[in-house]
């Protein structure tokens, strides 16, 4: 057929509009958004390459005419920890249910810059109105940077950037709170099972635990990192379970806990007549594990929610941090006599 222009069978992208208007598609992402960090002749341009190519993408016409799409951003890692991860997941779909606002969820494989700016970008080309970020950043982009600029966001896990509001326990004051319990029983060294040092929280209740020690005039041992499955714990509990002086360990996460258990007992070292074990997280397992865990508490569910209603207040950038609590269980006891 001559004389006549059709259009491709394949839907106009983000990516054409960028092109068309000579702008990247953050820009374009952005305009989209109306955020103000746009100039009008910028503008301008993007809204003529929308008209000219059709462009239309999940609720970019009702972002237009009301700015708004009525959907927030959930990000997640998908290792480190199933329990806390689908937690937080329901924590975040219910609050935002309980809005009329529905929830994408971009998941991440592992603690990686590129697959997080890919995450980030997707969801901010679905035009979200906030985004709440469950995974521990510990390096920042600028891309990351400029898109919780433009996004109301709030950051999980101790995770930091410049614009977005951080919501959780104080992960530095759980580690400290967990090996004080430890010394106060009568405990004279407490060793430790950590989480991977690229997670924000392993490192800040490291460094509760060591600051704890230091502050008894206590030498902390090495720590044993393991990557928060009962797995990594029950292989650091067999190493734990050849030290003979070992009568208290803190352990980061409860699953790596119930394998520290596991490898003690295994070992001949019954808890907590022989070893005390405290651990972090107070997932529902702890209760009922054998002994019941004795564990500083977070609620992962109401962390999840309050992320939603943090957003949708847009309160400026800054910290809220929940008061750690310990639930002290039959996990721990006081060491043996000599």
């Amino acid at each position: 057929m001559t004389g006549a222009t059709e259009r491709p069978a394949r839907q106009p992208s983000m990516t054409d509009v960028a092109r068309t208007a000579g702008v990247s598609a953050q820009t374009v992402s952005r305009t989209l958004r109306d955020s103000p960090n746009v100039n009008p002749e910028t503008r301008k341009r993007v809204l003529a390459a929308v008209e000219q190519l059709g462009y239309r993408f999940n609720n970019a016409a009702r972002v237009l005419s009301s700015g708004r799409s009525h959907t927030i951003g959930l990000v997640l890692l998908q290792s480190g920890g199933y329990y806390s991860r689908s937690a937080v997941t329901a924590g975040v779909e219910a609050a935002a249910g309980e809005e009329g606002y529905a929830v994408s969820i971009a998941t991440i494989s592992r603690l990686d810059t590129a697959l997080m700016e890919r995450s980030l970008s997707k969801l901010a080309d679905q035009g979200v109105d906030g985004i709440v970020i469950a995974v521990p950043l510990i390096s920042v982009t600028q891309k990351m940077e400029d898109i919780t600029r433009d996004i109301p966001t709030v950051t999980l896990d101790g995770s930091r950037t410049a614009s977005a509001r951080v919501l959780g326990i104080d992960q530095k004051e759980a580690g400290r709170i967990a090996t004080q319990h430890l010394l106060d029983l009568g405990h004279r060294q407490v060793w430790h099972v950590s989480g991977p040092d690229e997670w924000i929280e392993a490192r800040q209740r490291r460094q509760g635990w060591q600051e704890c020690l230091a502050a008894a005039g206590v030498q902390a041992p090495p720590p044993l990192e393991g990557d928060w499955s009962p797995d990594s714990g029950y292989r650091q509990g067999q190493v734990l379970a050849m030290i003979p002086d070992v009568t208290a360990v803190f352990a980061a996460s409860d699953e790596m806990a119930f394998g520290v258990i596991r490898a003690l007992r295994e070992g001949g070292r019954s808890v907590p007549a022989d070893v005390s074990i405290v651990s972090v997280d107070d997932i529902e397992l702890a209760a009922y594990c054998t002994p019941p865990l004795t564990t500083v508490r977070q609620d992962f569910y109401r962390s999840g929610a309050a992320a939603v209603a943090l957003l949708l207040r847009q309160a400026d950038a800054g910290e809220t941090l929940v008061t750690a609590s310990l639930s002290v269980r039959a996990s721990t006891a006081p060491p043996r006599s000599p």
